[in-house]
């Protein structure tokens, strides 16, 4: 029909020029211009142009190729396992409290808190101001829910749009929101009470960090400057022992100096941070190392039983890491926690056997106990043994 349009009013312009008197009324024909275009130059026929993408890029190897919005809700979900004192079995959560709980304190926000003070609420779950460490729970707040919460939505959304899911943004917010609910639950697990924690999370920190990165020059400012990816953990089932193992969602940033960009600070970071330097190579391969502390154990600090006051004890940590094009290939990580002494994952595209590139994880507790797990990265689960 455009095309009719177009060409019924190209055949009006040729009789108005026909009569001297339409010469005249340059005006009048030159209102037409826009309409008179080329169809190649009006793009009638070309796709819009794909979004720009900042934290999923669809390489064939490494963390990114492990990126799935599956294997985001176990990391992420199930992220509080990881401490040293709770229990990693997948029958040990009490599912149907920590639902209830959850929804109880998100329902009536005002009381919960009441109950632990408004002061108190702000300084410890909102305002980065807090000398005292072990109530500074606005430090996860921001870095896990805020900045990493976000760039894992727009990361989701980028992968629903590359693999052609209709409406990405939708099942990026439906995939987010799994991930945070579940992550509560799991969190709150038996626990009966009053607990700001999730009202922090799910109605400031989790919302604010969606809108931030729906912001292109944010996302951009977090992908190329900060050079900000997903490193998580490659998350397994060990069906002997009905548990969650080797789980855990982590991200990077880089920034680089000079020109060259060779040299950079490092930053890792999850329930964990790990602070050191970059060296990358002209082909893209990096080499990373850095030191901090990891989260080792859960402590209450409230003395009212009705009230939740969760801190996590810090011990010291360490790691190597070796990735290409900020996309994980191997890491190798120290910690004193109670959970994994030593841990090493190998991410699929650092080898192959038979042209199949499976990712690996090793693992030696505090007792001297070997675990190992095997991943495909078409499965977002992989499985997982202790020996």
């Amino acid at each position: 029909m455009r095309r009719i349009v177009i060409t019924l009013l190209a055949a009006l312009s040729c009789a108005c020029a026909a009569d001297p008197s339409a010469a005249e009324d340059i005006s009048a024909r030159d209102s037409l211009g826009m309409y008179l275009e080329p169809a190649d130059d009006l793009q009638l026929d070309r796709p819009e142009p794909e979004p720009e993408r900042f934290f999923y890029h669809g390489y064939g190897y490494g963390s990114d190729r492990m990126i799935h919005p599956l294997r985001l809700i176990l990391n992420g979900g199930f992220g509080i396992l990881q401490v040293g004192n709770r229990d990693n079995s997948l029958s040990g959560i009490d599912y149907e409290t920590g639902v209830e709980n959850v929804w109880d304190n998100l329902r009536y926000p005002f009381k919960a808190i009441k109950e632990e003070g408004l002061a108190e609420f702000v300084a410890t779950q909102i305002l980065p101001f807090s000398v005292n460490s072990k109530k500074a729970y606005y430090w996860p707040n921001y870095t896990l829910h805020l900045i990493g919460g976000g760039m894992s939505f727009r990361m989701t959304e980028e992968w629903f749009r590359d693999h052609r899911f209709p409406h990405p943004t939708l099942h990026a917010l439906l995939t987010i929101s799994a991930y945070h609910l579940l992550n509560e639950v799991v969190e709150n697990s038996e626990f009966v009470g009053y607990n700001t924690d999730p009202i922090a999370d799910m109605y400031i920190f989790n919302p604010a960090g969606i809108l931030l990165f729906r912001i292109d020059r944010v996302s951009r400012f977090f992908s190329r400057t900060l050079n900000m990816a997903d490193w998580s953990f490659q998350v397994s089932y060990d069906p002997w022992n009905n548990s969650i193992e080797n789980n855990g969602q982590n991200f990077v940033m880089k920034y680089w100096f000079g020109s060259r960009e060779r040299y950079g600070l490092f930053y890792h970071f999850g329930n964990h941070g790990e602070i050191g330097m970059s060296i990358k190579r002209e082909n893209g391969e990096c080499y990373s190392f850095g030191a901090g502390l990891i989260a080792d154990k859960l402590v209450d600090l409230s003395d009212d039983t009705k009230l939740r006051s969760l801190t996590a004890e810090m011990v010291p940590s360490a790691g190597f890491f070796y990735d290409r094009n900020n996309s994980l290939l191997a890491s190798l990580i120290y910690s004193k926690s109670q959970d994994y002494m030593w841990r090493l994952n190998i991410y699929p595209g650092l080898f192959s056997v038979k042209g199949v590139s499976p990712g690996i994880f090793l693992a030696i507790d505090q007792d001297e106990k070997v675990r190992a797990g095997i991943t495909l990265s078409s499965i977002p689960l992989g499985i997982s043994k202790s020996f």
